[in-house]
């Protein structure tokens, strides 16, 4: 958003991420939701509420629930979704007294999944679609979060899926990008909701791989990453051939005490440096909100402290692999989601 890629591209440096104003696609939602309207993307509709005197009428263009949504980068938890209509109201109250305006979307029904997109002005790359669990407690309750785990590929996306993808979400995307001034060139987050039709729509971009959603989809690719990364740094996507394992992958995200609300920091981290490998069945962790302090210990630092991604030619062992890695790191007051991939394994 802040024109670090233009910055760099204009220094003659070769850079992976849009230009600025490519990013906004992530960075405004009103502006997403204008160019998907504009080349008729699948998407939900959606009010802008500018002013108080406006909420109820805007709440009435849509049944509940209702989905609120800040016009702002809010990492990941910008977004309300709510059937109680005095807490879809509050939330636009809120809304307009941060931003001075808010978006009231039409709730979409179904499964979500997310592919991620590695695209230039020549050509693009689709990855394995993959499933995240953005809610912090079992069975999707409790407040959104950043992700507290996920698994690839994820089965919602049937091939007929990801065809209907490509065709009427990838395809005008990738025109309209690459006809800008300046083309896009970087990976474009498609978060998608999936009816029981085998219909997608947008749920939202981002301008960047996701997270927990990496850590499932880069270790299915069986090229060379850092080819594939600088080619679409170069404009020249067209030219690789992109080759995928027949594994699955699945992550378990491991949060501090408190979190999605401001969460324990500084506390120890041990155990993390575990790693597993059985065969084809391999399990590692990743660091995000972990750091060493003035003694030299790791602790965390910040709410979604580490995950544990395991890797295994079927859905139910990569899972295991995950938790029985995430079993074995002790930080005090924390906690994880035990039912990630459990719309995968209901399939099996």
């Amino acid at each position: 958003m802040n024109g670090l890629a233009d910055s760099l591209r204009a220094a003659g440096v070769a850079c992976f991420g849009p230009h600025s104003d490519g990013a906004r696609l992530e960075g405004s939602k009103l502006h997403a939701k204008r160019v998907m309207q504009s080349l008729g993307v699948p998407t939900g509709g959606c009010v802008v509420v500018e002013d108080a005197s406006s909420i109820e009428t805007a709440l009435d263009s849509f049944e509940p629930p209702w989905v609120v949504k800040r016009d702002v980068l809010a990492a990941g938890k910008g977004v309300t979704v709510t059937s109680d209509r005095n807490e879809a109201h509050d939330a636009l109250v809120a809304g307009l007294g941060q931003d001075g305006f808010v978006l009231l979307e039409e709730h979409l029904s179904g499964e979500e999944a997310s592919v991620l997109v590695v695209m230039d002005e020549t050509g693009y790359v689709c990855l394995p679609a993959s499933q995240d669990h953005k809610r912090v407690g079992e069975g999707d309750t409790g407040p959104n979060t950043g992700g507290m785990g996920a698994y690839a590929p994820a089965p919602v996306a049937t091939p007929a899926v990801l065809q209907r993808v490509i065709d009427e979400i990838v395809e005008p995307m990738h025109h309209h990008l690459r006809n800008q001034e300046v083309p896009y060139r970087g990976c474009l987050y498609v978060g998608l909701m999936i009816d029981s039709q085998g219909t997608p729509g947008v749920i939202e971009f981002n301008v960047r791989f996701g997270d927990p959603e990496t850590q499932v989809t880069i270790p299915l690719i069986s090229s060379d990453l850092a080819e594939l990364l600088l080619a679409c740094a170069e404009g020249r996507v067209s030219d690789i051939e992109v080759e995928f394992h027949s594994y699955y992958a699945a992550t378990v995200v491991l949060a501090s005490e408190g979190y999605p609300a401001p969460s324990a920091t500084g506390r120890v981290i041990s155990g993390s440096e575990i790693e597993m490998e059985e065969g084809e069945i391999r399990a590692f962790v990743h660091y995000a909100g972990a750091s060493f302090d003035d003694a030299g210990n790791l602790v965390s630092s910040g709410g979604r402290v580490l995950s544990a991604t395991g890797i295994a030619p079927e859905i139910g062992e990569a899972v295991a692999a995950a938790y029985e890695v995430i079993g074995c790191i002790d930080l005090e007051g924390s906690h994880y989601r035990s039912d990630i991939a459990y719309r995968a394994l209901q399939r099996v």
